[in-house]
């Protein structure tokens, strides 16, 4: 027996655009167009399919503050499905499709839920007003900065108290700081299960009293989003205890891959090496189609013919073209060639000149724990010119992100100083 069983999903965006893709062919582009709409009919399948007693969705439903039409029309087709099922909905709204958005005057069915801007209780069984109740909050406007989490107090009366919130929880500095707030702010309440949304990776953030849960989004939505991409099961049982299990809703996954030239022996090796790493990538999505990154490292004789004009759109187009018409489909939609030339690394890390010291300043930040303080300052002012900030990323770099930058730094100072010596050589013969 159970207390309840739900599926806690939330960060949909329905309808958004895919972020950093270039121009792909039309069975491609027909795919990412549908994407988000498919893995939201994956989570209403699933509801189904578990026979679950409710569907929760904490925020960002939409991509956009003024929502598109064929985003609300497929929304309430879905829970159009669930209310003939028996199945409740609840939702709530965050910073992407905050209540003063834009939205047509249609009709949510019965069995839907949607929370306003003041904390409200609503029973998951009508006939069980204390029994398992949801308690939730919507964004009446997008710059929510209260810490929204202080407005919920758990009504005793009540069997299980779930909490439905967008919020930014322990100031992760991946997402925009809406509604922070702290897990001491959610222990206070008294509920005993979050179903947070907001961040985009899923996370269980405390297992126990309460169970503090962020599914992720439903499909990833760019290069940084990568792996699997889906909404938890949660099962109560009568010891009120949660037990959340992920479950895999994405139509598209992106994934990332790197081939290192000091590994070949010449074009062919690599041409051959890019096709293997692309066919690893569709093999390890679980057979759903696959939006790949690869990267070319490396030191070696090949780095000069990776230097031709064009080289890493012809290599892309290669590997594109190589997994045309297959299915799933696989595309690549960056290929960055971050190579060098041959170089021996140890030896010029001994000399005492600049080069020696910028190798030894590396190794010495790659054998911390974490990257320094003092190298993220230095990128700050960077973030606040508006003619480089639109080439940056939105959210913050993680650490894999920041030491390959610094990796990308040291190649491109052993290049330069690499061919100052070979002028420098050249002058004096």
């Amino acid at each position: 027996m159970s207390i309840t069983r739900f599926v806690h999903a939330a960060d949909l965006h329905l309808d958004s655009t895919f972020r950093g893709l270039r121009s792909a062919d039309p069975e491609v582009s027909a795919i990412l167009r549908a994407a988000t709409f498919t893995a939201y009919d994956n989570i209403i399948d699933l509801c189904l399919q578990e026979r679950v007693d409710a569907l929760l969705v904490a925020g960002d439903i939409y991509d956009g503050k003024d929502r598109s039409l064929p985003a609300q029309l497929h929304f309430l087709r879905g829970l159009r499905r669930l209310d003939e099922a028996g199945i409740r909905s609840f939702i709530c709204h965050g910073n992407h499709d905050p209540l003063d958005g834009w939205e047509a005057r249609l009709a949510i069915p019965p069995g839907c839920h949607r929370f306003g801007d003041d904390v409200a209780a609503v029973p998951i069984d009508p006939a069980e007003p204390h029994g398992a109740v949801v308690y939730g909050v919507s964004f009446p406007r997008q710059d929510v900065r209260e810490n929204l989490a202080r407005r919920f107090r758990r009504d005793p009366r009540h069997l299980y108290a779930i909490g439905l919130l967008h919020a930014n929880v322990g100031a992760n500095t991946g997402h925009e700081p809406y509604a922070p707030c702290t897990l001491e702010d959610l222990e206070r309440a008294g509920i005993d299960y979050w179903a947070l949304g907001h961040v985009h990776t899923r996370s269980v953030l405390r297992e126990q009293d309460p169970t503090v849960v962020y599914p992720g989004n439903s499909q990833g939505l760019h290069r940084n989003e990568r792996g699997a991409r889906g909404v938890y099961l949660v099962d109560v049982g009568d010891d009120r205890r949660a037990r959340p299990s992920f479950h895999p809703v994405d139509v598209v996954r992106w994934a990332a891959t790197t081939l290192n030239i000091a590994e070949l022996d010449g074009e062919q090796a690599l041409l051959d090496g890019l096709e293997e790493r692309a066919a690893e990538l569709r093999d390890a999505a679980d057979g759903r189609h696959v939006i790949g990154h690869v990267r070319i490292t490396g030191r070696g004789p090949l780095h000069a013919w990776l230097r031709r004009p064009d080289m890493e759109e012809d290599l892309r187009a290669h590997i594109n073209n190589a997994f045309k018409g297959h299915a799933p489909i696989l595309w690549c939609a960056v290929l960055d060639i971050e190579s060098a030339p041959p170089f021996d690394r140890e030896e010029r890390r001994q000399a005492q000149d600049f080069l020696g010291d910028v190798l030894r300043l590396v190794d010495e930040i790659h054998a911390e724990t974490t990257p320094p303080p003092w190298l993220r300052e230095y990128l700050k002012p960077f973030y606040g010119q508006g003619r480089v900030r639109r080439f940056l990323a939105d959210d913050a770099l993680s650490d894999t992100e920041l030491l390959r930058l610094l990796d990308r730094a040291e190649e491109r100072c052993v290049e330069a100083f690499l061919a100052d010596e070979a002028a420098a050589a050249e002058v004096s013969e």
